[in-house]
């Protein structure tokens, strides 16, 4: 478990090294629910069969410019499988660009559950419909992705690996990675932390690394209320950005308390 943590390490951290002067639209395609994810990166974790969420988000970005919207969906087929969507919408791009980027859908499948020493494995296959504005889409995509997570007394973490190809013969195949942490500092607050880094379909580098840092509550047993704020850390675009997203489901429960009694 260790090396699979240094070798993923050791990767991003050479990504950090590459360097490229491409900047193009920053596409989001299917991202996570709360709280089965960090931001961008998806968690092993999975709905219960029937149960669902619904998650709005808004973020701004700044250099290049920018306001995304964004609709989010899961439902759980069975207590392994989810099935995920996600709608985004760009406001003000550039100044004078608004309409949607690609609609995108996937099925996430926990294949192995974590166990005493190992991870939690899943993989996620997804694909884009070619609904995007000129310029914030790809003319749909297909794409698959590996998803780890294993989670050490009060700590979560994740790590991704995915590959998207893109409808368009002038659009590159697209990789990325991203690696998450979410802390517990008490049952219902979460700091979460993550690193997401992706070569484009823009350029033959990797293009993008970025640092993402935030908060989650647990308003009530059904509401999870996200904060966060990314930043660059390569010299590329956005150069930042803000994001908020409040999450609705109807997978809750609360946790027993056991209570100890001493004789005396």
């Amino acid at each position: 478990m260790k090396r699979c943590y240094f070798l993923l390490s050791w990767t991003l951290l050479s990504i950090l090294l590459i360097s490229n002067d491409t900047y193009a639209f920053d596409i989001i395609g299917l991202q996570p629910l709360a709280p089965n994810g960090v931001f961008s990166t998806f968690s092993a974790e999975s709905l219960p069969k029937n149960k669902s969420s619904l998650e709005i988000g808004a973020e701004r970005s700044r250099e290049s410019d920018f306001y995304r919207f964004s609709l989010k969906g899961a439902y759980g087929i069975t207590d392994n499988l989810e099935f995920n969507l996600m709608i985004p919408y760009v406001y003000n791009y550039s100044g004078s660009i608004d309409g949607l980027e690609d609609i995108s859908l996937g099925f996430k499948h926990r294949f192995y559950d974590e166990g005493k020493y190992g991870p939690s494995l899943a993989y996620l296959i997804n694909a884009s419909l070619s609904t995007g504005h000129d310029g914030l889409g790809s003319n749909g995509r297909i794409g698959v992705g590996v998803i780890l997570s294993k989670r050490v007394g009060p700590f979560s973490g994740h790590l991704n690996i995915f590959y998207e190809k893109p409808g368009s013969d002038k659009l590159k195949d697209e990789v990325s990675f991203a690696g998450g942490i979410e802390f517990s500092a008490s049952h219902n607050f979460e700091i979460l932390g993550e690193i997401f880094t992706r070569k484009g379909h823009f350029t033959e580098k990797y293009d993008q690394v970025e640092a993402r840092f935030g908060y989650r509550i647990k308003t009530t047993d059904f509401v999870y209320t996200t904060i966060g704020v990314g930043l660059d850390i390569k010299d590329r675009n956005p150069e930042y950005r803000v994001m908020l997203s409040v999450c609705l489901t109807t997978s809750h429960g609360k946790k027993k308390i056991k209570k100890i009694f001493e004789e005396e």
